[in-house]
C-alpha cells in the first residue's frame, strides 16, 4: 500500500518516491526493479542561478535541470523505515493538487510521461526550538530518462 501526504499552503505539490530493489547476477552485474513506496507532499522551483556548478562560456542558451524545494519527511526512510542512500532514490510525477503533472517530458523514450528526478542534497533545517521543521531537497533530472518505473 503506498503512502500519500496531504498538500497544503506549504506543501501545494505531490510527488511519487521510487525506491529500488536490488539484485545481483553471478558475474557482479546489478540490477534495480523500481517500487512505488510513498507520495510525499512537496514545494519545488528551479534552483536558478545560484546552483549553477559552472560556469560555461559562449552558450546562448541553457536549460535548468535542478530544482529547490522542501518537504516534510525525510526521503532516506521508505514508508517501512528502511534507509536508503539519496543514490537509491527517484522522485517523479510531482503533480499539483488537482493531479496535473508539472514536469514532463516532451521528447525521448519518455515522451508524454513525467519526468524523472535523483536527489542531489537533502538536508535537514532545524528551527529555532531545537526541531527539524522540514528537508531542504535539490533534485537534478536524471541523465537516463530510458528507466523503467
Amino acid at each position: 500500500m503506498v503512502a500519500c501526504d496531504t498538500v497544503d499552503a506549504y506543501y501545494p505539490l505531490l510527488a511519487d518516491i521510487y525506491y529500488p530493489t536490488i539484485d545481483q547476477g553471478a558475474y557482479g552485474n546489478v540490477t534495480k526493479s523500481w517500487m512505488l513506496d510513498k507520495s510525499v507532499a512537496c514545494n519545488f522551483a528551479p534552483a536558478g542561478a545560484k546552483a549553477k556548478k559552472d560556469v560555461i562560456p559562449n552558450t546562448t542558451v541553457t536549460i535548468d535541470s535542478s530544482l529547490i524545494g522542501r518537504t516534510r519527511t525525510d526521503l532516506r526512510f521508505s514508508s517501512l523505515d528502511s534507509k536508503n542512500a539519496v543514490t537509491n532514490i527517484i522522485i517523479t510525477n510531482i503533480r499539483d493538487r488537482f493531479g496535473n503533472v508539472v514536469y514532463m517530458e516532451a521528447s525521448g523514450p519518455r515522451a508524454g510521461q513525467p519526468t524523472l528526478f535523483e536527489i542531489a542534497t537533502n538536508e535537514p533545517i532545524v528551527g529555532p526550538f531545537g526541531k527539524v521543521d522540514y528537508f531542504k531537497v535539490v533534485i537534478r533530472r536524471s541523465e537516463n530518462q530510458a528507466v523503467t518505473v
